[in-house]
């Protein structure tokens, strides 16, 4: 009889893999007095590192303009390397788009909002997200590009 072997979940280590800075106005654009526009692009990606071990990393990428000219750009990959092992297949992909990045997105919250201070600007703090709302959200979105092309097809 086959023994059933109890499911892993545990962090091997949380770290900043990519950190860039970018102030191509300065010194000029420090001088103006408007208030900059601010966009924050968030992204997840996930892949396997080894047997039974995943990187998930969640990259944030935040640009400040005034009008068109950029003030900094700032472009952050936090990572962390997780054991997931004897997991069902279907629980797979759930783990690591939603519960992974809950415990990546913290450390890069702190590291953008660093970054940000020390090239002299106000603190950029990103807001708390709802990775499973976001889970949620690509995967509809991912159904609806798969059924398009056979609507497609049916109706030729």
């Amino acid at each position: 009889m086959a023994e059933q072997q109890d499911p892993v979940f545990q962090i091997q280590r949380v770290y900043l893999k990519e950190a860039s800075l970018e102030q191509p106005n300065s010194p000029g654009i420090l001088l103006e007095q408007e208030q900059p526009s601010v966009d924050i692009q968030l992204g997840v990606e996930a892949q396997q590192a080894a047997d039974g071990v995943y990187e998930v990393c969640v990259t944030a990428t935040v640009t400040t303009k005034i009008k068109e000219r950029t003030v900094f750009l700032v472009e952050a990959k936090q990572a962390g390397i997780f054991e997931i092992r004897n997991l069902p297949p279907e629980q797979m992909s759930p783990i690591m788009g939603i519960a992974c990045p809950q415990i990546v997105y913290p450390y890069l919250r702190s590291n953008v909002s660093d970054l940000v201070t020390r090239a002299g600007f106000p603190p950029v703090h990103l807001a708390e997200i709802n990775f499973q709302s976001m889970y949620e959200q690509q995967q509809q979105q991912a159904q609806g590009q798969q059924e398009e092309p056979s609507r497609i097809i049916t109706s030729a």
